[in-house]
């Protein structure tokens, strides 16, 4: 009998030696190197301060920034036409904005607060409010997700605007991943514009883990940088792996895939 239970033993204690021995998981790969194909070009409105991008339904939504100049527009995106436009109060700030069936969300720099717009008419609403700056939003059909500027993402309820959790972006070697700036929210990833760079970055929305980096450097020739600020505007084209990218007073939208030195 003492001897059974002390063969039992034993077999247990090993098979807890094995499991402690499992070896951990390997490191996150690498993100992937991308850069921009440009496939066509369309004019966009040089005194646009672009802060958010989005097509939907042929519908190009944008939003502008700056105090007494920030507006919340529908676009023609074969044109660049604006065909719709409202303006914010002169004492704010636009940032991002996303689309959310009938409803258009606009958030504010310093003003913590979010105005909820009618899509089709482009009035506002209602508004909510919200600690700490705005800076990119995007929708993932289940959740809004928002920028601050800093390595944080904030996830956000659609309806009420209310948080319901964060994450924060990293690099595969672990460091913080800052300044993160307009995004876009497609198949499950969200691209984010890192400011004062030539870079997007992809980020898995779960893990806050950067799986792509993309180059847009040169993307605007040097001839049209004059008066042009620093890129801002990414739009993904629905079905077709395309987006569209602008920048902060540039004169120019570009239709681009993201692509691997190697195809």
């Amino acid at each position: 009998m003492w001897a059974l239970l002390a063969a039992v033993c034993a077999v247990v204690a090993l098979v807890a030696g094995c499991s402690e021995a499992t070896p951990e998981a390997p490191p996150p790969a690498a993100p992937t190197e991308l850069r921009a194909e440009v496939l066509d070009t369309t004019p966009h409105d040089p005194n646009a301060f672009t802060q958010g991008l989005e097509l939907v339904d042929g519908v190009l939504y944008e939003g502008t920034g700056l105090e007494g100049e920030s507006t919340m527009r529908a676009t023609d995106p074969d044109t660049g036409d604006v065909e719709k436009q409202t303006e914010l109060p002169g004492d704010m700030f636009g940032e991002g904005i996303t689309v959310v069936g009938d409803t258009i969300w606009q958030i504010t720099w310093q003003d913590g607060v979010a105005i909820r717009r009618d899509r089709a008419t482009l009035r506002e609403e209602g508004r909510a409010s919200y600690r700490g700056e705005g800076w990119g939003l995007c929708h993932d059909g289940e959740k809004l997700i928002m920028s601050d500027g800093s390595d944080r993402l904030t996830f956000r309820d659609p309806d009420t605007f209310a948080e319901t959790g964060r994450t924060r972006v990293r690099d595969a070697e672990g460091q913080p991943v800052d300044q993160l700036n307009e995004l876009e929210c497609v198949d499950g990833v969200v691209y984010a514009n890192v400011w004062r760079t030539d870079r997007i970055v992809r980020v898995d929305p779960r893990s806050g883990r950067v799986t792509a980096t993309v180059d847009l450097a040169g993307l605007l020739p040097e001839e049209d940088r004059g008066g042009a600020d620093v890129l801002n505007g990414i739009a993904a084209i629905p079905g077709t792996g395309e987006f569209l990218v602008t920048g902060k007073l540039w004169p120019t939208t570009f239709r681009v895939r993201f692509v691997t030195d190697h195809g």
